[in-house]
């Protein structure tokens, strides 16, 4: 597979001129405040049993995301840990439900808590309740309410990540004032999301190869994957609607939500890969406002980053940051 995008060299000054909306900040405060206001109980059933795992406690858990709608998610933590430890909060990629706790052992093999969040409608377990609500084409969630940021799909999402961040201090075992969010591709957007949105309340962040950034130039330059989706809906179903689509996405656009983060930050890119075009992730990290912030490249990987290498370079930041349990 060939280079996607722009030399290194290039790239490592990749700044574009990314401009949140003059409301951005007023309308993720409505946004969550009127999520909150919704209340609902956090709910942690203990599941260990079921899986046939030794060494980990599972509980399956929900807490209310937007609308009050709860949100599933798995709660790992090593059996007999002492104390609250810190929980990494993963958000997941694109299409992907929270699956099984089997799925999620690496975490709390290295001692930490981990949060695993549904994605509302992506999985089976968090129905997306409002979806037949706003203009939609009919493939994938890029174009689900497009029309309004009211509407759009991403800011039910958004607003359940955040929840989930709300969730751990009424959780057993989690230490609240060490957060980590993480997550691949449309989780590592997600995880610049909430590192913006919710940046008392976030220890450190770790997006791996992270969607939703950047959508005008992701949109021109994908060659697969869910951006195309924008550039299909704009080129056969709303071709006199282009900017009022890109004004919609401005609002949720990992550029604009890392411009607000401050938490230490360690970002993830892959040089040929198709999916988030290297430039995407550049723009959201030398936009971040944190001063902390570190990019590992992979030079000759696709989309799938470092694979099972990303994880020993993710446990050696945080350890270098005493975020260890």
């Amino acid at each position: 597979m060939p280079l996607t995008d722009a030399p290194l060299d290039e790239l490592v000054v990749y700044r574009p001129d990314v401009q949140a909306p003059p409301d951005f900040d007023a309308f993720w405060e409505r946004t969550l405040t009127e999520a909150r206001a919704a209340g609902g109980p956090v709910e942690a059933e203990r599941v260990t049993d079921r899986h046939l795992l030794r060494t980990v406690e599972v509980a399956d858990v929900r807490f209310p995301g937007f609308g009050g709608d709860p949100v599933a998610a798995w709660l790992l933590r090593p059996r007999d840990s002492d104390g609250p430890l810190p929980v990494v909060v993963t958000y997941l990629g694109y299409s992907c439900g929270r699956g099984l706790p089997t799925e999620h052992l690496l975490w709390s093999a290295a001692g930490y808590a981990q949060l695993v969040v549904d994605s509302r409608g992506q999985g089976h377990d968090t129905p997306d309740r409002v979806a037949g609500g706003g203009t939609q084409w009919a493939k994938g969630f890029m174009t689900r309410g497009i029309d309004s940021p009211d509407d759009y799909y991403y800011r039910r999402l958004v607003t359940d990540c955040v929840r989930a961040v709300d969730a751990v201090p009424h959780l057993p075992g989690l230490d609240p004032e060490r957060v980590v969010v993480a997550g691949g591709s449309q989780g590592g957007g997600l995880t610049i999301a909430v590192a913006g949105l919710a940046r008392d309340r976030v220890a450190a962040a770790l997006p791996d190869v992270p969607f939703l950034c950047h959508f005008r130039r992701g949109a021109e330059m994908a060659g697969e994957g869910p951006y195309v989706e924008i550039a299909e809906y704009l080129r056969w179903h709303s071709r006199h609607r282009v900017e009022p689509a890109f004004t919609t996405l401005s609002y949720f656009d990992g550029v604009c939500f890392a411009q607000r983060a401050t938490a230490p930050a360690l970002f993830s890119v892959g040089l040929m890969d198709p999916i988030c075009p290297p430039s995407t992730v550049y723009a959201a990290f030398n936009h971040y406002a944190g001063g902390d912030r570190t990019m590992t490249v992979w030079p000759f990987a696709d989309h799938g980053g470092g694979h099972g290498s990303n994880p020993v370079t993710q446990l050696e930041w945080l350890r270098d940051r005493a975020l260890t349990p």
